[in-house]
This record gives structure tokens, C-alpha cells and sequence, in this order.
């Protein structure tokens, strides 16, 4: 268990469900996932360049993918990072990854988009899982990556319905291959008996992304790129057919920018900070369970969710037998405190009661960058900025692969034509409003869940 010395200890997790406030209690606030990384220093000795070719604004998997792409076609890259690398997302998700399809149905696709759009997005989403694989191959990068397949469990029987015919419609129309486990088999799948069945996507996959963060941050600098972190951009001006990036210690000249903050998106360029809302998400993970325990719980160690809107997700931890559980960061309560993370702790009870008695030891929170349509967005702004974001809760191969791409775009190369170029991307009305709103949307969502309304 964490201790922060003397009697200190863990909450379990039905104390930080009841929202026990002992101060006995030693709950560390921040991701797992960073126990497996170095606790480097920040690089302030590096000096801001003169001139670059291009200039990036952020460290996570967008960013380093980008830069590394345009570092191995012969541009002189700089990544800005206002934290530390990575800081955001991209070393704070689950390290779940599918195929960037989940957000909608496949009628409703069709419905929003026309069958051959749809069927371009949906096939684009499987070759981002395949381009992950092969980049994490190619690059040897150690990151406990695995094909394990992801269980997604039915809150009601109406929903494992629903859900069979999606599948059916995902094969047909994208070439997707699943399988249905129905509730008198989930066994099989989980070890709780409070769903009705589910579907499973056995290409899906999971990683640490920690380590995988790690993996391309060595080798982007390996490739001569260079990495600024705790060094905030506090405005790209457009001039002389490129543009000055200012930033806390400097300002450099840069042919071309990319923006690549996602869910940490500001107003740095307004027209993008219009076109995302920021919204909170939260993880905690267990300490290391008995082998049985963790086995009977977990069988088949793949990562999970459920058909809830506002739903949970789960899965093992890849160097570990710990149970990492995820969603919705709590509402109208300080971030860093047992009672934002509460709601997971009931989740997880109420799905393993077993693990009632189990110390959490690890608890962080994230920001994920929505957009007003709900599907990710690249290209080049009115500014002459190009930009990759707004991954909706997917982003780990999203994020690899937009970065990729945009990067590509930069070089104006074909291969970087994607189904999402001609996308409009739209701004969400009353945008300072937006973000406020999303407890209330919450809120509804959660109570329609309960009311199978």
C-alpha cells in the first residue's frame, strides 16, 4: 500500500466510496504510470532556436508523433510543452485502444454522415489501430503493448440487443470482426453476474502509456528533434510568410506550427479554442490483488466498458495485478480530494463487490477534448495554423495516428489525405458557456441511465 509514512494508509475502496475523511489516509494523487518513468528534471537549460522548420504545441502522442514524422523526412522540429513532457493526456488515460468507433453507432454514422462517408471513417478507425501496432513494432518500443480485445458489457438486456446489431452492421459495413457473449456465458469474460452479456472486439488493444509516452519522446530526440518542456507558447503571430512563436524563454521563427493540445487547448489560437471543451475524467487504481482474485475478476485481461452514456471503464494494469477503473471526474468538488473520485470507488464495488476491503492507492484526473460533433478534427486554420485534436475519450490511437498524418500534411504528401480533411469543424455555440454546462448534461445523462429512459 501508499504510505506517506507512520500509521498512514490507503483508503479501501468502500471508505473512499463513503467518502471517509480520515487524515490517516494516504491516497496518491497522480497516475500510476508515472512510477514507471524517471522523475527528470525540467530541461530549462535549453535555449529556444532562432529558427526551426516547424514548431509544435504540445508533448503528448499527437505532438511526438508529428514531430517525429517531420524530424525522419528532414525538418528541424521543436516540441513546446508548457508542463512537464507529456504532462497531459497521453500519459494520464487508461491506455485503452480501439479503433476510434465507439462513439456512435453505425446506423447513426450513416444517418449523420451518408453510407460512404461512414464507411471511410469507420475503415480509416481500424487502419489507426493497425498504424499503432506497427509503429510500436517498428520502433521497438517496450510498452507492454497487446492485442487482449475489449469487453463491452450490456447494462440491460435491451442494450446486448442493440448491440448485436451494431456489430453485425460494424462487419458489414467496415469489415470489423466481434463475437457476442450472452449473460449465461459473461462468466467467461468477467467475473460479475450485474451485466447482461456484452460484445467483445478481439483486435482491440491496451498499453502502458507511460512507457509508450516514454518510448517516442526517445525517440524523437534520438532523431535530432528538439523537446521544450515547462516552456508555455504565449502567442503565434502570423509574419513573413511563417510565423514568431513566442514563449516563456524566447521566441523562435517557424515556417509552419501545429497545434497538438487536445484537451489543454486555450485561447493560444481562438478559432481552435472555440471548436473544443475541455472535460474532466478521472481513474483510480487498486493495490496489487491475489492472483485469484485478480483472475477470477478479470479471466481473459482484456480492457472494458459498459452501454451506460456516462460510462466506466476498466481494465488490468500491464506490470502489475491491479485493477485500474476510470470515468467522470467528480462534480462541484476540490480535484485533488478523495470525494472527486468516490463515484468510481461505488462503480467498482458495485460491479466487484469483492474488492470492497482493497486499499486504492492511486487516484488522477485528465482532461479529454471534446468536439461539438463528436469526432476528432485536423487540418489548417483560417490562420495558416494546422492543427490535430479533439479525440472525444479516444485518443491513444487517434492521437498517434492524427499526429502522423498532419505531420504529413505539413509536407504536403498524399498519404496524408484522410476521410476527415473535409469534415466542417464546428464551434460550439455559446462557447464560454459550453464548458460550464457539462455537469447539468452529466447530470441528465446519469439519471436517464438510471431511469433506462
Amino acid at each position: 500500500m501508499i504510505s506517506n509514512g507512520g500509521s498512514s494508509r490507503s483508503p479501501t475502496a468502500w471508505e473512499l466510496a463513503a467518502g471517509k475523511r480520515d487524515p490517516a489516509h494516504a491516497l496518491a494523487y497522480k497516475p500510476y504510470w508515472w512510477e514507471a518513468l524517471p522523475d527528470e528534471p525540467a530541461n530549462l537549460e535549453k535555449t529556444v532556436p532562432r529558427k526551426c522548420d516547424v514548431a509544435i504545441v504540445g508533448s503528448g502522442f499527437t505532438g511526438l508523433s508529428a514531430a517525429l514524422t517531420l524530424l525522419r523526412n528532414g525538418r528541424q522540429t521543436v516540441v513546446f510543452e508548457r508542463d512537464r513532457v507529456g504532462y497531459g493526456a497521453s500519459t494520464r488515460n487508461g491506455g485503452q485502444i480501439g479503433s476510434g468507433n465507439q462513439k456512435f453507432r453505425v446506423k447513426k454514422l450513416i444517418a449523420l454522415r451518408g453510407r460512404k462517408k461512414a464507411e471511410d471513417m469507420l475503415r480509416e478507425g481500424t487502419r489507426m489501430l493497425d498504424y499503432i501496432a506497427t509503429l510500436i513494432a517498428d520502433e521497438g518500443i517496450d510498452c507492454h503493448f497487446r492485442r487482449c480485445g475489449r469487453f463491452r458489457a450490456a447494462i440491460r438486456p435491451e442494450h446486448y440487443e442493440a448491440m448485436a446489431r451494431d456489430m453485425d452492421d460494424l462487419k458489414e459495413v467496415a469489415g470489423v470482426e466481434s463475437f457476442m457473449v450472452p449473460k449465461s456465458e459473461q462468466a467467461s469474460e468477467i467475473g460479475s453476474d450485474v451485466f447482461f452479456g456484452g460484445s467483445v472486439l478481439p483486435s482491440d488493444a491496451s498499453l502502458h502509456p507511460g512507457l509508450y509516452h516514454a518510448g517516442l519522446l526517445q525517440r524523437v530526440e534520438s532523431a535530432g528533434g528538439l523537446v521544450l518542456d515547462h516552456n508555455p507558447v504565449t502567442s503565434v503571430s502570423a509574419k513573413n510568410g511563417g510565423f514568431v512563436v513566442s514563449t516563456g524563454r524566447g521566441s523562435t521563427f517557424a515556417r509552419n506550427v501545429i497545434i497538438a493540445t487536445n484537451g489543454y487547448t486555450d485561447g493560444l489560437v481562438p478559432e481552435l479554442g472555440r471548436r473544443i471543451v475541455s472535460i474532466g475524467s478521472a481513474i483510480v487504481a487498486t493495490d496489487e490483488l491475489p492472483e485469484t482474485v485478480f483472475n477470477k475478476l478479470l479471466p481473459k485481461n482484456r480492457v472494458y466498458g459498459n452501454t451506460n452514456r456516462v460510462f466506466y471503464y476498466f481494465r488490468g494494469a500491464p506490470d502489475a495485478r491491479r485493477i485500474l477503473w476510470g470515468g467522470r471526474i467528480g462534480r462541484l468538488v476540490r480535484s485533488a480530494s478523495a470525494a472527486a473520485f468516490a463515484h468510481l470507488a461505488r462503480d467498482m464495488i458495485s460491479v466487484f463487490p469483492e474488492l470492497k476491503d482493497v486499499a486504492v492507492t492511486y487516484a488522477w484526473d485528465g482532461k479529454i477534448g471534446y468536439t461539438f460533433d463528436e469526432v476528432p478534427h485536423l487540418g489548417c486554420a483560417v490562420s495558416g495554423v494546422h492543427y490535430a485534436l479533439g479525440y472525444c475519450g479516444t485518443g491513444v490511437s487517434r492521437a498517434t495516428y492524427f499526429g502522423n498524418k498532419i505531420a504529413l500534411q505539413v509536407l504536403a504528401k498524399s498519404d496524408g489525405r484522410t476521410s476527415f480533411d473535409d469534415l466542417t469543424f464546428p464551434t460550439f455555440p455559446v462557447h464560454p458557456l459550453a464548458k460550464r454546462a457539462v455537469p447539468a448534461v452529466e447530470t441528465w445523462y446519469r439519471i436517464r441511465d438510471a431511469a433506462n429512459i
